[in-house]
C-alpha cells in the first residue's frame, strides 16, 4: 500500500494545475512587482488579479484583501491592530482556538492590559450563545475572536449569528477561517465579519502564502513595515508564484466544491460506519455534526497501546495526528477537548483523521484493519 494521507486538516496537497501555474510564474515572471518598467509592471498585474479572482469567492472587493505569508500572521496582525490601534480593550474568545490566536490574546493582555473574557463550551463542543449574549451586554470597545471550523474536532460556529450579535452590541468581529476557506461558501456580503484569515495550503495551495479579508469599515496598521507594497499594509516584495497559486487553488476549490464536498462527505460517514461496525466503545468528539472533511475518534485502546499507536500506523504508512499538526508531537492532553470532555474521557487515545479529494474507501478499509491489528 502506498502512503495514505488523512490529515488533510494539517495540510493538504498542491494541485498539479497549481504547481504548473507557479513554474510558469517562476520561469517568465521575475519582475519585482514594485518596478516601474514593464516586466515588473506585468508581475503587479499578475498579483492584483489574483486578489480579484479571491475577492470574488466572497463577494467582497478587492482592496479589502491583503495577502500574508500564512493564517498565524493574519490573525496576529488582526488581534494586536485591533487592541493597539481601533482601540479594543476586551477580547472574547474560547480556549479551544487554535494557538496562533490564543498566543496572540494573551500577549496582548500582557502587553496592553486588554481584558479577555471565555465563553462558556457546552459539552457538544459548541459555544453557548446565551453566554456570549451576556457578556456582549457589558458594554466597553470589543473583538470577538472565534474561529470558523475547529481545526482538532470540526466543530462549525455559526458566522451569521455571532456577525449579528456583534453589529447588535457594536463588537468587531473576527473570525479564523483557515480550515473552512476553500471548503465552504463564506458570501462576506451577507455576513457581517470585520476580518477573516485564510492559508493557501489548506486547500491544495503552496505553503508560505495566505491572506487576510479586512472590512471597510477597519483600517489596521502594518504589523510588518519597511514599504510601500499592498497597499502600505505588508512591507516586503511580494512573492507572485505563490499569491497566483493560491488564487488558482482557490479558484479551484469552489469551482469543484460541491463534487468534492460530496465525495468526503461520504468518505466521512463510511468510515464513520466502519470503527463502529468494528469497535463497539468508539466516541466521537464534537457534537454529531462537524464539520465534513474531519473525524475526531475516542478508540476503546488501553494508554499502552494508544502510546504507540500514532507510530505504528505510521509504520503501516498511515498520516493520521492528535490534534492540531502544530503540536502533533506533544504529550499533553489537547487544550480543545481539554474544554469539553471530562476528566476520564481526555485520558483516552483520540485520532483526528481528516479527509481530502484524493481519498477512497480502500484507504478507509486499510485504515480499519490496522487499528484491529493494534
Amino acid at each position: 500500500m502506498n502512503q495514505i494521507y488523512l490529515d488533510n486538516a494539517a495540510t493538504t496537497s498542491v494541485r498539479p494545475e497549481v504547481v504548473q501555474e507557479m513554474i510558469k510564474i517562476l520561469t517568465n515572471d521575475f519582475g519585482n512587482p514594485s518596478s516601474t518598467y514593464s516586466i515588473g509592471r506585468h508581475t503587479k498585474a499578475l498579483i492584483e488579479a489574483s486578489r480579484k479572482t479571491i475577492a470574488k469567492q466572497f463577494n467582497v472587493t478587492a482592496s479589502e484583501i491583503i495577502f500574508t505569508s500564512c493564517g498565524t500572521e493574519g490573525n496576529n496582525w488582526i488581534i494586536r491592530s485591533s487592541v493597539r490601534d481601533l482601540g479594543i480593550k476586551r477580547i472574547i474568545t474560547t480556549r479551544m482556538e487554535h494557538h496562533c490566536t490564543l498566543y496572540s490574546i494573551k500577549e496582548m493582555e500582557k502587553e496592553y492590559g486588554t481584558k479577555i473574557d471565555y465563553v462558556n463550551v457546552l459539552p457538544n463542543s459548541e459555544i453557548d450563545f446565551n453566554h456570549l449574549e451576556e457578556l456582549l451586554k457589558d458594554s466597553q470597545p470589543t473583538l470577538i475572536s472565534l474561529m470558523h471550523v475547529n481545526n482538532e474536532v470540526g466543530t462549525v460556529l455559526d458566522l451569521k449569528k455571532v456577525a449579528d450579535l456583534a453589529q447588535q452590541y457594536n463588537a468587531l468581529f473576527h473570525s479564523d477561517t483557515v480550515q473552512s476557506v476553500g471548503k465552504v461558501e463564506i458570501p462576506l456580503d451577507e455576513i457581517p465579519v470585520d476580518f477573516i484569515v485564510a492559508s493557501a495550503h489548506k486547500f491544495h495551495g503552496p505553503k508560505g502564502a495566505g491572506f487576510v479579508f479586512i472590512r471597510k469599515k477597519n483600517v489596521l496598521k502594518p504589523l510588518i513595515v519597511g514599504g510601500e507594497q499592498e497597499k502600505g499594509m505588508r512591507a516586503g516584495t511580494e512573492a507572485p508564484h505563490q499569491v497566483v497559486g493560491m488564487a488558482k487553488a482557490l479558484e479551484l476549490s469552489y469551482q469543484d466544491l460541491n463534487k468534492d464536498r460530496t465525495k468526503i462527505t461520504e468518505l466521512r460517514d463510511y468510515c464513520k460506519a466502519k470503527l463502529q461496525e468494528n469497535f463497539a466503545d468508539v466516541k466521537f468528539n464534537g457534537n454529531g455534526s462537524t464539520f465534513y472533511n474531519v473525524l475526531n475518534i475516542r478508540l476503546p485502546f488501553s494508554p499502552e497501546k494508544a502510546a504507540m499507536m500514532l507510530f505504528q500506523l505510521d509504520m503501516k504508512g498511515i498520516a493520521v495526528s492528535r490534534g492540531s499538526a502544530c503540536q502533533s508531537g506533544s504529550q499533553k492532553p489537547s487544550h480543545v477537548l481539554a474544554e469539553f470532555l471530562d476528566e476520564v474521557e481526555i485520558k483516552k487515545p483520540s485520532l483526528r483523521l481528516s479527509f481530502g479529494h484524493e481519498n477512497n474507501k480502500e484507504e478507509i478499509d486499510y485504515l480499519i484493519d490496522v487499528l484491529k491489528g493494534i
